[in-house]
């Protein structure tokens, strides 16, 4: 079995995952450990690897990224690296599966020997030494040489996680032992004497170690360029800077939303054409089977058409926005994202990592929703969870874009349209982004308290995306799993759709009647019924609420579009709409309870129907509550 374990750069446990790699090396008995190091920097990963080193003999070191070495020119002796260590050492470029079977050979080797090396040790200063002499001979009483000098250390670190994983794991309650117990006393009055508290104490081991893995790398590290990395320095003062780092993550940001939108239009207009091009067939072939037609109505107008809807407005900007943003993680600017706004999410109590998810939602909420795994601490995932919706989904900007065409951007003089509606819509984002950070913090201080946890956070080198790789990973993994989940929600909404808008009582629709029913809370927060009713029926899927707007004001019992926007602005301008139903409908639009397929996933990850429903509650009374403060000040003023 080959357990992948998380990725960290210390074993110290200052963070869950650190704790949970350490647990499972120490405590999970493996029969190899491969410690991946990168050859870029292979001075900082040594830490990690001399930390591994002490905890288990059987040990392999894998140098990854040797193709970037190279071209860096950074030499490595592999052969010295491995003596310096005492465990094999392989190189590997993986991204080429260069050196792979190489690395499985001295697995298999080091699997099958089964002879376990001597553990790693790293001489420290002598009354450290001296402490770790005098405590580990009990300590091996108890536990035999289960990496007896590293729980010495450990223990002389007052390292309490690792307390309670001896106790879980060897169910051994190592400081009920009274002679560990006297000789660990003994022990640290032994350092004090010697001026070494436990802070010291802590510093002093990982100073030990830091100069350590510079030794070992300037004995195998050469440089034939000392300033390989000045390139990438330069431009992180540039895209990481205080000053210009966020406004070019926004200008970045803002082209690949125009990119998304302007590229997505065609290719939505083709496969909608095609659609429901088959649409016609299928429902020539219902009238030639003389089905009945409130059976057609219900499959192909109600189904299939909400289907059709769903695919031509969905696929085209998400196959576009994921493969650019996976680009942007390839080329490395991902980090640099984060690096900017973690500042901002410590100060709403909320991880570093969730300026990550939230870009991800920008492409969709529920793939946000399944990105928020990277953020280890189980409250400030939850935080992520929930305040993911109030970015705008690739399915809300068709929305969006509409609405700011109509009632805003027609101020503009015909050439500067496109640019105020850009404008406009980089507003609302920022808008959307600030409500993330508030909600954040709300929520840290009430449902969801706790500080904000530490997290390391590596600025990898600028590098050569991988296309082909690239379009493909993010096509099947992100595009076409959110798609699917999309499609098995709006099967069954389009045939309630189609069935209110379809069945009479009084010569009124139930639509129509839900809608009157609804109508004093919609007037309330500036929206009127039919646009609340056509939120609610849009829960499968945000890009059909428009299209619903359309078939309730029409009276035409099955989603449909119009021709242009001229047509649509007459529409909406004949049943009431004024420039504040439109500020309304877009807040709402930001602010409202996430779609079907975000619900579905917030259910699996979080695995519980509270924070799902919380998930519901948290955007919806928050978007209720704007508009309405919005809707009686003007009401007031005017």
């Amino acid at each position: 079995i080959l357990v992948d374990i998380p990725g960290i750069y210390s074993l110290m446990a200052n963070s869950l995952e650190e704790e949970v790699a350490r647990d499972f090396i120490c405590f999970g008995n493996p029969d190899a450990t491969v410690i991946v190091a990168d050859a870029t920097c292979l001075e900082r990963n040594l830490n990690l690897v001399l930390q591994t080193l002490e905890i288990t003999g059987n040990g392999i070191v894998c140098v990854n990224l040797l193709d970037e070495a190279k071209s860096k020119k950074i030499n490595i002796d592999l052969r010295e690296l491995s003596k310096q260590l005492g465990v094999p050492v392989v190189g590997t470029c993986a991204r080429e599966r260069k050196g792979l079977d190489e690395l499985m050979d001295e697995v298999y080797n080091l699997t099958i020997k089964k002879s376990k090396k001597a553990d790693y040790i790293i001489k420290y200063d002598k009354p450290i030494e001296d402490a770790i002499a005098l405590l580990e001979p009990s300590i091996k009483e108890f536990i035999g040489d289960f990496s007896s000098r590293w729980i010495a250390l450990k223990l002389l670190d007052g390292d309490k996680t690792l307390i309670r994983s001896i106790s879980r794991y060897l169910n051994i309650d190592i400081l009920n032992k009274t002679e560990i117990v006297i000789k660990l006393q003994l022990a640290r009055e032994a350092l004090l004497s010697a001026g070494i508290d436990n802070n010291l104490f802590r510093d002093k081991v990982v100073s030990r170690i830091v100069i350590k893995a510079e030794e070992i790398s300037n004995k195998v590290v050469s440089y034939e360029n000392e300033k390989y990395n000045l390139r990438d320095r330069k431009i992180d003062k540039i895209l990481a800077s205080k000053g210009y780092g966020i406004p070019i993550m926004l200008a970045l940001l803002g082209f690949i939303f125009w990119l998304t939108i302007i590229g997505a239009n065609y290719p939505s207009q083709l496969i909608s054409n095609g659609l429901f091009w088959f649409e016609d067939k299928i429902s020539n072939f219902f009238i030639y089977i003389n089905a009945p037609q409130w059976l057609k109505g219900l499959l192909v107008d109600g189904m299939y058409r909400t289907l059709a809807w769903v695919v031509s407005v969905m696929l085209p900007p998400m196959a576009i926005f994921f493969p650019l943003f996976s680009l942007l993680e390839d080329f490395g600017y991902l980090p640099r994202i984060a690096f900017n706004l973690d500042n901002f999410f410590k100060k709403a109590c909320a991880h570093g990592k969730q300026a990550l998810t939230m870009c991800m939602g920008f492409g969709c909420n529920a793939a946000g929703v399944v990105g928020c795994r990277i953020i280890d601490s189980p409250r400030e995932r939850l935080i992520a969870i929930i305040t993911n919706v109030f970015v705008p989904c690739n399915g809300r900007f068709p929305t969006l874009i509409t609405t700011i065409s109509i009632f805003f951007a027609g101020y503009f003089s015909l050439p500067f349209r496109s640019l105020a509606s850009a404008f406009i819509l980089i507003i609302i984002i920022v808008l959307s982004v600030i409500m993330t950070l508030l909600l954040s913090k709300i929520l840290s201080k009430t449902i969801l308290k706790g500080l904000p946890s530490s997290f390391t956070l590596e600025l990898p080198p600028y590098r050569k995306p991988q296309i082909r790789k690239v379009i493909t990973r993010s096509l099947f993994d992100r595009t076409i799993f959110v798609l699917g989940r999309a499609i098995i929600v709006a099967a069954p909404a389009g045939l309630i759709i189609w069935s209110m808008a379809n069945i009479y009582f009084n010569d009124i629709s139930l639509l129509s009647h839900c809608a009157s029913f609804l109508n004093p809370l919609a007037q309330l927060i500036g929206l009127d019924g039919y646009i609340l009713m056509a939120f609610i029926l849009g829960f499968p899927a945000n890009e059909i609420v428009i299209p619903i707007i359309i078939m309730s004001y029409m009276s035409t019992g099955s989603i449909m579009q119009l021709d242009n926007l001229y047509q649509l602005s007459l529409l909406l301008n004949n049943n009431g709409w004024t420039w504040l139903t439109a500020v309304c409908f877009i807040v709402f639009t930001l602010m409202h309870w996430p779609c079907g397929t975000t619900f579905l996933t917030i259910k699996k990850e979080t695995q519980s129907m509270k924070w799902t429903i919380v998930s519901f509650l948290v955007p919806t009374l928050t978007g209720v509550i704007i508009c309405f403060i919005i809707t009686t000040i003007v009401r007031f003023l005017d």
